[in-house]
């Protein structure tokens, strides 16, 4: 008997950041759409952002870049009932957005999956009948374990979480009480005056290379470097001001503030033996300090952009100058703009780590760091791991199934 295919009238919705203007205005212009059609000899129906009639069994919503979590929880409004099918490429943040989306809807006891891999893998799967399933457990979250492991530890938040970090949220009551840390609120605009006036601390022993001609982003000025450094003095500032072991930063918002971005400070900041996330990551914070306290290893906050076979490719725009062996500047990835790092980090053992929004569970796994990448459509540090303590199987199926958010940390 033939077996029966899915995939003929299946319904596309999208999610599109503002920030990614280098994709087509709509999907089906895009190549990696128009290679699934062709694997399974059959068109979508494009819903693209019209959400009105989402539900129906078998409707897909291609996460086109990242950014997007947002705007899911606004569209999803009102469609709770519905299964969720998350589709993603390996480019523009696509599968990092997808990530927070499933750690969001787990959260809330709704269930989901993101369908990821090579054309085919991802032709097979659309062409699957899916009915609904128990909630998955995977066999890498373990519970938290590290109590009080951030006692007298104080961390700052500058700027609110980035809105597309829907199932980031933390308590700082329970932060205190679970890790002993103190978390600060401080707000953006005080950064920013700050930079605008020139004012900050310059006790930088991290020396800087000059600067070099971006392979993927635009030309970098000296305005751009000299305002990226700007960013670092102050920040330098407020920690000793509130007498911080480490923050995280909204960094978005410096795009329009001051027409830069804080990976360079970031970079420098870690180096320098404090904790620095970007985006104002408290889940991912916490994690890095963790880390930091229980092996006196800085980690490098990144997004998983591509899981192929047995690999596993991470990247993000802040690798602290510490980890790395070399490296060059470039632009920031989503933006374009400002002054961002591309690191090549030693091949060796290393190690994913994140501790959950709530700080119950957490994922430590051993992998392998094989290679270095260097790619235009991911941010700018990639490398490219293996794992090394459970199948690939295994960690497959936690990212594409229970992951604990977005980022996660790598330490070698």
């Amino acid at each position: 008997m033939k077996k029966k295919l899915y995939f003929c009238g299946m319904r596309l919705f999208t999610l599109t950041s503002d920030l990614h203007g280098e994709l087509a205005k709509n999907a089906h212009n895009e190549q990696f759409i128009k290679d699934i059609e062709a694997a399974v000899g059959q068109t979508f129906d494009y819903r693209e952002t019209d959400y009105s009639d989402y539900g129906a069994v078998g409707d897909i919503i291609y996460v086109r870049t990242g950014g997007t979590e947002a705007i899911f929880k606004e569209v999803f409004a009102g469609h709770e009932g519905a299964r969720v099918r998350l589709l993603t490429s390996g480019q523009s943040n696509s599968l990092a957005a997808s990530m927070e989306i499933l750690a969001w809807l787990r959260a809330q006891g709704m269930d989901g999956e993101i369908i990821h891999g090579s054309i085919e893998h991802i032709a097979s799967e659309l062409n699957r009948y899916y009915p609904r399933r128990s909630r998955v457990v995977s066999p890498l979250i373990q519970p938290f374990a590290d109590l009080g492991i951030l006692d007298g530890k104080r961390y700052g938040v500058v700027g609110r979480p980035s809105d597309w970090l829907i199932s980031s949220a933390v308590d700082y009551e329970q932060v205190r009480d679970m890790l002993g840390a103190e978390i600060v609120d401080i707000p953006i605009e005080k950064l920013v005056d700050m930079v605008r006036a020139g004012v900050g601390s310059d006790d930088s022993v991290i020396p800087l290379k000059p600067m070099n001609e971006p392979k993927f982003g635009k030309p970098i000025s000296e305005a751009d470097f000299s305002g990226a450094q700007a960013i670092y003095r102050a920040l330098r500032q407020i920690i000793a001001d509130y007498n911080l072991d480490g923050l995280t930063l909204r960094c978005f918002d410096l795009l329009t503030a001051l027409g830069n971005t804080g990976c360079l400070a970031l970079s420098m900041l870690n180096a320098e033996g404090f904790v620095a996330a970007c985006e104002g990551d408290i889940p991912a914070m916490l994690s890095m300090a963790v880390l930091h306290q229980r092996y006196g290893k800085t980690g490098f906050q990144v997004n998983l952009s591509r899981i192929s076979g047995g690999s596993f490719l991470f990247a993000h725009c802040t690798v602290p100058l510490n980890m790395v062996s070399d490296y060059c500047y470039d632009t920031h990835f989503e933006s374009g703009m400002g002054v961002a790092i591309h690191g090549e980090l030693p091949t060796g053992k290393a190690r994913i780590y994140k501790i959950s929004a709530d700080m119950l569970s957490c994922i430590d796994e051993e992998v392998e760091l094989y290679a270095n990448s260097y790619e235009g459509n991911l941010c700018r540090t990639q490398v490219l791991v293996s794992p090394s303590s459970h199948p690939a199987s295994d960690l497959k199926r936690y990212f594409l199934r229970t992951p604990l958010g977005n980022h996660h940390i790598l330490v070698i």
